[in-house]
């Protein structure tokens, strides 16, 4: 076992517990967007610029990479933790990161530049946008400051020379 700056025991690996929670975030994020706005609510699909048919293809799709990305982050975040290398706060702030990346993403490329779907059809959009984006914006800014937050309590606990 190799030693942390505050002390002796397993180092913990900060990146690798930021990404973790990254990839578990935005596949939250990419499930909780399937499930309410395709599934539930039947505002769009993933792509609808075809036939309902390749509309449902794009959803499946989705679906797979979102449980992709979910079972690879639990998967690092659980050999993090067996090794005792899990930093949490830094787990956290990629969870918060990963939420707010899929939101302004998905709100700005894949609804505004690429135009694969809309949030609803048949009225104006632009409230949708509006608190799509300003809800990712957010959820990016609280992930912004508690990676910003756990580097400074990592930074306070190191010895000085």
């Amino acid at each position: 076992m190799t030693s942390s700056p505050t002390g002796p025991g397993p180092r913990r690996e900060r990146r690798k517990s930021l990404a973790a929670g990254l990839l578990i975030g935005m596949a939250v994020m990419a499930a909780t967007d399937e499930i309410v706005f395709h599934q539930l609510l039947g505002w769009h699909h993933f792509y609808d610029r075809s036939t309902h048919s390749v509309g449902l293809l794009s959803d499946g799709l989705l679906h797979t990479a979102e449980l992709l990305a979910l079972v690879a982050g639990f998967f690092l975040s659980a050999d993090l933790r067996r090794r005792g290398a899990l930093a949490g706060a830094q787990r956290r702030a990629g969870f918060f990161l990963g939420l707010g990346l899929f939101q302004l993403f998905d709100g700005v490329v894949d609804h505004k530049v690429l135009r694969v779907h809309q949030i609803r059809y048949g009225v104006d959009v632009t409230p949708y946008d509006w608190a799509w984006n300003v809800s990712g914006l957010v959820l990016l800014i609280v992930g912004c400051a508690l990676t910003v937050r756990a580097a400074r309590r990592d930074g306070t606990r190191r010895p000085t020379a």
